[in-house]
């Protein structure tokens, strides 16, 4: 069974995968990680993430570097979201996501692109998203919880320019894909949020059966 669950940042989409991984016993993939570890890579290089030619090169990041808690960063989110619009490093990292997409088993794959381009065949796809302020809100109190120092103006400042390059970029935008049911989590608690998803997920299984 392949679970794909796509939003834009901060949406509670990462959240949301990792709980219905949990329920459903299967392996998970934040593949925005992927890509913010070749932002940071392009940082730690002194290349440019504007560059195609910087971000590729970068695509071959060593596996440690995701377990580094500065990709959970806004700064290197915002590489991320720089590099992500270039086609060759999408296609860089298209066969590892696709791979660990198709295990046996089935997993849960959560990002942008994932129903549209990844795993257009998955079982049950879901397109979370939430309002700009309400993903604000979430973002700015997480970073006052581990002392971050952005405000939140600046923060919806940023979520709104990342979301306007990720549905506008020619490679995979961001779009909710066929079949995908949608899920507003702007007026949920997670709790909420993350048994609404589990009905989703249930129903599609269901017509699939």
């Amino acid at each position: 069974m392949i679970i794909a669950v796509d939003g834009p940042t901060a949406s509670g989409k990462g959240t949301i995968a990792k709980a219905l991984a949990a329920h459903y016993g299967l392996p998970h993939l934040d593949t925005g990680l992927l890509y913010r570890a070749v932002g940071r890579q392009v940082a730690l290089n002194g290349g440019n993430p504007d560059d195609a030619g910087d971000a590729l090169a970068a695509c071959g990041f060593a596996d440690a570097l995701l377990d580094d808690p500065i990709l959970r960063d806004e700064a290197t989110g915002g590489l991320a979201s720089r590099v992500s619009i270039h086609p060759a490093v999408r296609k860089s990292l298209f066969e590892r996501q696709r791979a660990f997409a198709t295990q046996p088993g089935g997993a849960v794959l959560d990002g942008r692109d994932i129903a549209t381009v990844i795993a257009p065949d998955a079982d049950a796809k879901l397109f979370v998203t939430a309002s700009v302020d309400a993903r604000a809100d979430r973002r700015w109190k997480e970073m006052q919880a581990s002392g971050g120092v952005a405000s939140r103006e600046s923060i919806a400042a940023d979520l709104a320019a990342r979301d306007e390059r990720d549905r506008n970029r020619a490679a995979a935008p961001l779009e909710q894909a066929p079949g995908a049911v949608l899920l507003d989590t702007s007026n949920l608690n997670r709790e909420e949020a993350i048994a609404a998803a589990i009905l989703i997920v249930e129903a599609a299984l269901r017509r699939g059966s």
